[in-house]
């Protein structure tokens, strides 16, 4: 009877796609909102990583172009007011409104810097938000796949005793497709879930770099600003 009851379940096909076809219709609802949601994620990680190494580099470039002693209406002129460039963008900002800031009779008006900080900070701002967009999605995703997985667990291995009990039959060909079926979906929660909260912590770290990078050249082009309206 036992070597009955192995050769029927080696001859059972446990496959990925096999143990997806046989589970039930919740456990395969559960499987296929994961396996979307660790597409999302991997899409999001790839976007983010291309944008941020342009940005880095894009940073790199401008920061050389500023720090060469090209004057900076020129390096403004050449860039234009809505340039590429993060750095650049918060440049220009703040170099917008150093131009609006002056009279018609070359004078300054009156709280030109704090004007000027302000815009370059609400610069910073927008593209912070445009760095870390996407991020929450990785979060969730970290934090909620392994439950999700678990449900369609617990779910499978409850479908699989129904089984058990109806059959009235414990044997090792009932009892294993049915619990087989239920933990790939813990498989495919931790599977969408790892990734995701791996890059979450390396691209926020990312974000955060480049934000500091932008807000520290924010703090240099004040200072320089802060030099010409002393004079």
């Amino acid at each position: 009877m036992e070597a009955d009851t192995l050769a029927l379940a080696q001859q059972m096909d446990f496959s990925l796609w096999a143990l997806f076809a046989r589970a039930t219709l919740i456990v395969k609802l559960v499987m296929g909102v994961l396996i979307l949601a660790s597409f999302w994620s991997w899409s999001i990680i790839f976007q983010k990583l291309i944008g941020y190494r342009t940005a880095r580099a894009e940073g790199s470039a401008f920061d050389e172009a500023f720090w060469s002693g090209e004057p900076l209406d020129g390096l403004f002129d050449e860039i234009g007011p809505q340039p590429q460039g993060g750095a650049q963008r918060v440049f220009a900002a703040g170099m917008v409104e150093w131009r609006r800031s002056h009279r018609n009779d070359g004078g300054l008006i009156a709280g030109a810097h704090a004007r000027i900080d302000r815009s370059m900070d609400v610069a910073i701002a927008k593209e912070a938000e445009a760095l870390q967009k996407g991020l929450p999605v990785l979060a969730t995703v970290g934090s909620t796949a392994p439950f999700i997985g678990l449900f369609g667990t617990v779910w499978g291995i409850m479908h699989a005793f129904i089984q058990i009990a109806a059959q009235q039959n414990t044997n090792l060909a009932v009892v294993a497709p049915g619990i087989a079926e239920a933990l790939l979906a813990t498989g495919l929660g931790l599977l969408a879930a790892i990734p995701a909260v791996i890059f979450y912590n390396k691209l926020s770290a990312d974000s955060d770099r480049i934000i500091g990078g932008y807000e520290a050249f924010a703090d240099e082009f004040s200072t320089i600003l802060s030099r010409q309206l002393d004079a």
